[in-house]
């Protein structure tokens, strides 16, 4: 039986890199009868290994790791550096120093090693997908495998590979776009990306805009078998979303797509920095995310909302500031 089938609700929780996501998060969502979820992007594989054993104390329930699986795509240094030049005010003003834009494929083998050795109930991958030996190496170890796709094409070199089930990332989802190749074309809304993917002999776990138990019902009905939620969870107590960015989604601002602050698309909402920068920024991730890094950090510090990255998806606004036990059960007994 699949973890999928083994669930007491079809609710997963999205892994959340560089911030939000928490073991007590992970494990929180999974004793209330869903999925819960680590991010690993951006972290080391020994503070996954660390992660991985928190959440195990907490809870007996299954949990996934999410792995960033990308390729290096094809980059315009001299964009790049033309961004950089344009960032200085910035940097002048944090009173940071700009990083420096390079590639990395973030630790992606070390992670690897460690889900097999670790065994989580799930590893799921988002921006490209593994080998089919890395697929088959990783269920012979009784793990399962997921990808992240936001196209039918991607679901359908999913399935080739021998993943167990995808997840259908529509237009809609906070954060990073999990296409593969970090195209301006392509964007489908969710529920008709669940529709073209539900039919490759997989289940699909549908992700993106899923604020409450409405939308979670026509994902379902148009075939996924979960839903994934993230924003839901950005206010809970369990999570580690920072008080400036909990401020802001209190505010009802709009979302938009950028690559202002990685170099790769990816949704937030609407503050100073995405405006100033979004039509500069190039298609360069990790470069991009480098190169601001450090800026970021000295904004979070500072509690300047207005200059640092504010994933959130576009029902964002349905999130409530309470115990990520109570979003999970909540939204269990309204699906029924």
């Amino acid at each position: 039986m699949s973890v999928l089938e083994r669930l007491p609700a079809p609710i997963v929780l999205a892994p959340m890199a560089g911030g939000p996501s928490t073991p007590e998060l992970a494990a929180a969502v999974a004793d209330a009868g869903g999925l819960g979820f680590l991010a690993a992007g951006y972290r080391s594989a020994d503070q996954l290994g660390g992660d991985l054993g928190a959440v195990r104390r907490l809870t007996e329930r299954p949990c996934g790791i999410n792995l960033f699986a990308g390729a290096p795509l094809p980059v315009d240094d001299e964009a790049v550096a033309a961004y950089a030049r344009r960032l200085e005010p910035e940097a002048a003003r944090l009173g940071a120093p700009l990083g420096t834009p390079r590639w990395d494929d973030d630790g992606y083998a070390a992670k690897v090693r460690l889900a097999l050795e670790e065994r989580p109930a799930v590893v799921s991958f988002t921006f490209g997908c593994p080998d089919a030996e890395t697929v088959a190496s990783l269920r012979d170890a009784g793990v399962e495998v997921w990808v992240t796709v936001t196209h039918a094409a991607e679901a359908t070199v999913a399935v080739s590979r021998g993943v167990d089930a995808v997840v259908a990332q529509g237009v809609e989802a906070g954060g990073h776009r999990g296409t593969w190749d970090d195209s301006d074309a392509g964007d489908v809304p969710l529920l008709e990306l669940v529709r073209r993917t539900s039919g490759l002999g997989v289940p699909v776990v549908a992700t993106g805009g899923i604020g409450d138990a409405g939308a979670a019902r026509e994902a379902l009905a148009a075939g996924a078998s979960a839903v994934q939620l993230g924003s839901a969870f950005l206010l809970c107590p369990e999570a580690a979303t920072h008080s400036a960015h909990r401020a802001l989604l209190g505010e009802g601002r709009e979302t938009a797509i950028t690559r202002a602050f990685t170099g790769r698309r990816a949704r937030g909402i609407v503050n100073r920095f995405l405006l100033e920068h979004s039509d500069d920024a190039p298609s360069a991730y990790p470069h991009v995310h480098h190169l601001t890094a450090p800026l970021r950090a000295a904004a979070r510090q500072a509690g300047d909302g207005e200059s640092f990255n504010l994933w959130a998806g576009t029902q964002h606004r349905r999130a409530r500031a309470e115990p990520a036990r109570a979003v999970v059960r909540r939204l269990a007994a309204e699906l029924g």
